[in-house]
């Protein structure tokens, strides 16, 4: 079923896992059109050279929403765990980036070891995020409250343009499907699925 055409007092969302793709999605919704709403506190670095467009305060909406209202017609960056933290007052339009668990997997665990920090096993980490994911689109499925579009990291970033017209069509059309596409470097696609051994 399609979403019904975006409203103007609807909060758009980009949600994920950790490291999959959530930044990027970010980058080009706020290079298409859509402002992002971001504190700027985590500055860019080796695993994420274009920024990580994070809003730090949205760790905190379970205990505090008052902000929200603020980001209406705006796009901001939330992991998916906290999706279930949302007021049901709002109506909300997510792109939820899916990756290869592997390729996620490599990454963060690498961003992990830059930063001196042990990673879990990854068949550990697999089967929780199987068992959240699972739980959260049937919970999502749900929410009359929320659109979603599921957008895989892969596909987008091996041939951005349809996955950009896809985009595009579930905010109506708006978009600037151009610069978009410029947002997406394949150079920075890296712990590819096939690299991600070891």
């Amino acid at each position: 079923m399609s979403a019904p055409v975006m409203a103007d007092q609807e909060i758009v969302i980009v949600s994920g896992l950790p490291r999959s793709g959530t930044s990027l999605m970010m980058q080009m919704l706020d290079q298409g059109g859509i402002e992002a709403v971001t504190d700027r506190q985590r500055t860019p670095d080796v695993d994420n050279p274009r920024g990580y467009y994070e809003f730090e305060i949205v760790k905190k909406i379970k205990e505090d929403a008052s902000w929200l209202p603020e980001t209406r017609g705006k796009v901001f960056k939330m992991v998916s765990q906290l999706l279930y933290d949302l007021p049901a007052s709002e109506t909300y339009r997510i792109v939820f980036m899916r990756r290869d668990f592997d390729e996620m997997l490599a990454s963060q665990e690498k961003m992990l070891a830059r930063l001196g920090r042990p990673s879990a096993p990854r068949d550990e980490i697999k089967r929780a995020f199987t068992q959240h994911l699972q739980r959260l689109f049937a919970w999502l499925e749900k929410q009359p409250n929320m659109h979603v579009l599921f957008v895989d990291h892969h596909d987008l970033v091996a041939d951005p343009s349809p996955q950009v017209a896809r985009i595009n069509a579930f905010f109506g059309g708006r978009l600037d499907e151009a610069k978009m596409i410029e947002a997406v470097d394949p150079s920075l696609y890296r712990n590819r699925k096939g690299e991600t051994a070891g």
